[in-house]
Formats: structure tokens, sequence, C-alpha cells
């Protein structure tokens, strides 16, 4: 894993301009972009406050990175006085990981083999194959080296299901 992306929503709004007195740190520059940033060492982890009360979290390798930076940002707030939730509730938007395959592909061949309708293949535009997976919904970026990042999963389990389902479609095809 090597990044997830998640939401949350400490409050019904957020007054970003007394929060970036509290939490040491952050970054707030409303003509630049309308969010706070804070940034966490220990998980190595990115906040993004607003004011409607929501908040992203950013570059988290896993829901415990994810969980532990949310519960320090409310901490944090709470003992600075701002009213939030303990513990909010979290939503995943998107992970990433990357995975190598032991092997290199064609491309040109994965390309021709796949169902050309989940297939986009242009190396003068981009290196990669990008193969999109109905279930799970997750995008496969595959490079002849045989490396493939995989993105837009919800959960670890649909990228292990996205890994064995391109895994098996290749090897089929005698591609792996």
């Amino acid at each position: 894993m090597q990044n997830i992306v998640a939401s949350t929503r400490f409050a019904e709004s957020l007054d970003l301009d007394a929060i970036v007195s509290v939490l040491e740190g952050s970054e707030y520059e409303p003509e630049v972009f309308p969010g706070l940033i804070y940034r966490i060492e220990n998980p190595k982890t990115a906040l993004l406050l607003f004011k409607s009360g929501k908040a992203n979290c950013t570059g988290g390798k896993n829901l415990d990175d994810v969980r532990e930076s949310v519960d320090i940002v409310a901490r944090k707030l709470l003992e600075g006085g701002v009213s939030v939730e303990r513990h909010p509730e979290i939503t995943v938007q998107n992970m990433v990981a990357v995975c190598d395959l032991g092997a290199e592909i064609n491309l040109v061949n994965v390309a021709i083999s796949l169902n050309l309708e989940h297939v986009e293949y242009e190396p003068e535009q981009f290196p990669g194959l990008v193969y999109r997976l109905e279930d799970p919904k997750v995008v496969c970026l595959l490079f002849a080296s045989g490396k493939m990042v995989l993105t837009g999963a919800k959960s670890p389990e649909e990228i292990d299901r996205a890994v064995e389902s391109t895994v098996g479609e290749l090897g089929m095809r005698g591609l792996l």
C-alpha cells in the first residue's frame, strides 16, 4: 500500500482562522487554497480541514495510520477548545498500491489480448497500459517492467482481488 485517501467530518463547521493557531505548524492561506493543511510526522500523513467541518486525510500506508491521524487532530482540536467529534467516522475514498508481477510484460500483446473496451494503451502518451476492472472497480497501470500500480480501491481486499484477477487474466492468456 502506498497511499490511502480518506474523508471524515469533525463538526458541522470549523473556524479555520482559529484552528490555525491550535494546530501548530498548520498552513492556511484561503486566497490560495480553501482548506487548512496540517502535516503529521508519525504516521506521515496530511489532513486537509475545510470550513464545512469535513476533512481529508492522505498519505496513510494502512487504515490504522488514517485512524491514528484523524484521532490526533481530533484530540489536538479538543485540547485547543474546538468542539469536534472525538472519533469521527472515516470513509476510504481511494487506495493506491504497487506490486511487482515478477516478470517483464509485452504490453502490445496485453493490449491485443484483453478486452479492448477496458484497455487504454498509447505508449507515445504514457508508458503504461491502463486496464480498468469492473469488479472490483479498480484501475491497474501495467508497465513493461512487470510493475503494476492499482488505484481506485476502497479496501485492501479490493486491492487483493484486483491483483488476483489481473494476474489470472494475464496468466490465462500466457502473457505472464
